[in-house]
């Protein structure tokens, strides 16, 4: 095969974004490209390694003999090294054989702008390009009125790797998925995916939180072209998807990131800032302009390439925080003296910026669990410009209030009632995500107290709950039919117990409850405002009953709720009311669909008897556990 020949994707004017950090589409100049270099065929190569020494390409092509495709050094200081390797085509497995002039170390390394990977354990990047034609482009036209803070967000949380699987515990391809996984996730009526990260990663128990090829998606379950085939699928059934995406920190594998050209290239080089102790990980250097254009590219990359429509950012407290889970001495504080990360927080801006200029109708989601201040405000009022965050303390106070016998309630009102004093200081999404469910927590449905018609109805009471509080919703799959065992990512979800009654009632309500908080403006116009949501009644902790309204844009079209958290029905229970029209009903999580009792009048007339502040009152009968909407 020949030798390397000279050429370059890049301009001047290339370098100086790179330099800058303000190139944010490297994927189109580093990595692999399959290009045409004086009529003949080949792969254009090249890599950021300023302190190799030399770099050469290995591959199945030249038997992984170092030396036989040295690749080019820049002469402008950029630190790419480039070249073109003519006949190595699709499919060519490849890594880079970087010799450093730090201490005269050797490494062999994945390309960290690879499209495609071996399936682990094996490790070496594969040429790859497609020719994929999308056919989403009524849901991109139209993405913008879906996506809006305005709209809903009912979101399903799923591990690709262990939504279902065959019969031989083998993993469903993306091809499969795009059948099974889409059909479900429309039948069900949530309105988004998001999927656990499905970039390239080593470590399966990682559950893909350490990644290795950002550029990626896993070649667990097929090519990149079959995973874009899952997203169009989604998008042509009207479900958003959401990724969430690491740029908090990256695994010490050999053929990763980490001490890339032999020295501190991704990480910071102080360990105090470039090393995670909770999950033995490397953190990246947000101070550095080519880490922070890498980092900003692959955002691009994954909104560009594959047409998702949101970003969760994982793990944003531990990048905002230079103490994060370290002890005192362990950490070096800012210039001014205190616990921030200002490079960080200064990426983030960046990103959400970027992200959003260039793309309409995406949102970014911040799983930050702190109470940093404006998170989900825009970077021109001071905040780190995500679209939503996610609740974290309410997902604490509700589970921990929820798993307390009923009869002691009455003494836990106030954890309840809590979120709503905060709620509108961020635009939050109310999460129920994976983390629930792994390492001792159990299930949701074991979380929940009483014998087993108690903890169905205490779970059919809790989604009520977290569907007519203000704010999106995060649902991780099997919650939705009541998984009884903790998630394990090595095998399928209990399929087998939606047989039974009270799973497939919970199943029931949850079609229900996306489709009310569709249907009803008063549940996601006003979901991040606090012009959205009055209390009827906060205080009666005796009854450990909650009253109150949620509003639209259209005073015609509030609704009335009312949750009782306890297993005793509640006759003639007086509820005062703003208007003297008529109530109906429109959602009762005690019907006998889901399992329940039946309980619940279907139409409430007002008197003139006045009621907690209102001129107007109705009596209602609360089902035992359950939650009522009245139109």
């Amino acid at each position: 095969m020949a030798n390397v020949k000279p050429h370059s994707l890049f301009t001047e004017f290339d370098i100086d974004l790179f330099k800058g950090g303000k190139h944010y589409r490297l994927f189109e100049k580093l990595g692999s490209h399959l290009i045409e270099v004086d009529g003949e065929k080949g792969t254009y190569f090249a890599v950021w390694a300023p302190t190799a020494k030399s770099v050469s390409v290995v591959g199945d092509f030249n038997y992984w003999i170092e030396g036989d495709h040295q690749l080019y050094v820049r002469w402008d200081e950029s630190g790419i090294w480039e070249g073109f390797i003519p006949g190595v085509g699709k499919g060519s497995k490849y890594k880079y054989k970087i010799h450093s002039h730090n201490n005269d170390i050797k490494t062999e390394k994945a390309d960290p702008f690879a499209r495609y990977c071996e399936q682990p354990p094996k490790t070496a990047s594969i040429v790859w390009d497609d020719d994929y034609k999308w056919k989403d482009k009524d849901w991109m036209g139209y993405r913008k009125d879906k996506n809006g803070l305005d709209k809903p967000f009912s979101v399903y949380e799923v591990h690709l790797g262990s939504w279902k699987r065959k019969a031989d515990n083998e993993f469903l391809s993306y091809k499969e998925l795009a059948k099974e996984l889409v059909d479900y996730v429309k039948e069900m009526g949530f309105t988004h995916v998001e999927f656990m990260p499905v970039m390239e990663y080593p470590f399966d128990p990682s559950w893909g939180y350490q990644l290795t090829g950002y550029y990626a998606p896993t070649s667990r379950f097929g090519e990149p072209e079959h995973f874009k085939l899952l997203v169009d699928k989604l998008h042509q059934n009207d479900i958003g998807v959401i990724l969430d995406w690491v740029p908090s920190h990256f695994p010490e594998d050999a053929h990763g990131l980490g001490f890339f050209d032999g020295s501190h290239l991704y990480e910071h080089p102080d360990r105090r800032r470039g090393y995670h102790p909770d999950w033995k990980s490397l953190i990246f250097n947000y101070g550095r302009n080519e880490v922070r254009a890498f980092l900003i590219s692959n955002a691009i990359f994954w909104l560009d390439r594959y047409h998702v429509d949101g970003l969760r950012v994982d793990a944003v407290a531990s990048m905002l925080y230079l103490d994060y889970s370290r002890e005192d001495g362990e950490w070096e504080p800012n210039m001014y003296g205190n616990n921030e990360n200002l490079e960080a927080m200064s990426f983030l801006r960046e990103l959400n910026e970027e992200v959003y200029k260039r793309f309409e109708g995406i949102q970014t989601i911040a799983e930050e669990s702190t109470a940093f201040s404006g998170v989900s405000k825009p970077v021109h009022y001071g905040g780190l410009g995500f679209g939503m965050k996610w609740m974290m303390g309410w997902m604490h106070d509700t589970l921990e209030y929820f798993k307390k016998e009923p009869i002691y309630r009455r003494h836990h009102q106030n954890d309840i009632t809590f979120s709503l004093t905060y709620a509108f200081t961020e635009n939050f999404m109310l999460p129920f995500s994976h983390d629930e469910v792994v390492y001792g927590k159990q299930s949701l449905i074991y979380r929940m107290p009483g014998d087993e018609w108690q903890r169905f109805a205490n779970l059919r009471l809790l989604f009520g709950y977290m569907f007519t509080h203000p704010g999106a919703n995060l649902i991780f799959m099997g919650g939705e039919f009541g998984q009884t065992s903790e998630w394990n990512f090595q095998q399928s979800l209990d399929w087998h117990l939606t047989q039974y009654d009270f799973h497939s009632g919970i199943q029931e309500l949850m079609k229900d409850l996306n489709a009310l908080y569709k249907k009803y403006p008063a549940l996601h116009e006003k979901q991040f405002s606090a012009d959205g949501f009055q209390w009827i009644d906060y205080g009666d902790g005796g009854n450990s009953v909650l009253t109150y309204i949620r509003k639209g844009h259209d005073p015609k079209n509030d609704l009335i709720i009312a949750c009782n958290f306890t297993p005793v029905p509640r006759e003639d229970y007086r509820v005062g009311t703003p208007k003297s029209t008529q109530l109906k009903l429109v959602f009762n999580s005690d019907d006998k669909k889901y399992g329940g009792s039946g309980m619940g009048k279907k139409t409430l007339k007002p008197s003139d008897t006045a009621w907690h502040g209102h001129k107007k009152s109705v009596q209602m009968t609360l089902p035992p556990l359950g939650v009522l909407v009245y139109k």
